[in-house]
């Protein structure tokens, strides 16, 4: 009997009696992402290197290392430090260089005072960029397509 009612119950709700008790794998795609918070009150001083996110609401001097995460410096984040990182978004204040491998994202309420290299960059209206900017270009193979047909041409001119 008690069989009976939970197919009635599927049947208008639209869902198999299997999938009543079974993992939904959706669940996993919106859990959130690994990331460590240095909070609003908190002072480092020194090196801060890993491998997961990085959110930054208050005081880094020193140098951040996370060559394959993504560190944001939060609207209270105030960082003197050098930054090497894949993505970089700044919200609060940064003084020192940065060095990303991916993209680099200054909100309008950012401020940065050092020298920016990286393949992508962003700045947003009110945002404060003071420093040098190097981008840098992706394409590697394009590179060695030119070193390629420079010697063809010279051939081509040397043998009219």
């Amino acid at each position: 009997m008690l069989q009976s009612s939970e197919n009635s119950f599927n049947q208008k709700s639209g869902v198999p009696a299997s999938n009543l008790n079974s993992y939904n794998p959706v669940k996993t795609v919106t859990a959130p992402v690994d990331q460590a918070t240095i909070g609003r009150t908190l002072v480092i001083k020194g090196e801060i290197s890993g491998s997961e996110a990085l959110y930054i609401d208050g005081r880094i001097e020193g140098k951040i290392i996370m060559p394959d995460s993504r560190v944001t410096i939060g609207r209270n984040g105030k960082v003197d430090a050098s930054i090497q990182a894949r993505e970089v978004v700044i919200m609060g204040k940064v003084t020192g260089n940065i060095e990303c491998s991916d993209r680099v994202d200054i909100r309008a309420e950012g401020s940065v005072s050092g020298d920016i290299s990286t393949s992508r960059i962003s700045v947003e209206d009110g945002a404060a960029l003071k420093g040098g900017i190097q981008v840098r270009s992706e394409g590697k193979p394009a590179k060695q397509e030119q070193k390629q047909d420079q010697p063809k041409a010279m051939a081509a001119t040397a043998s009219a």
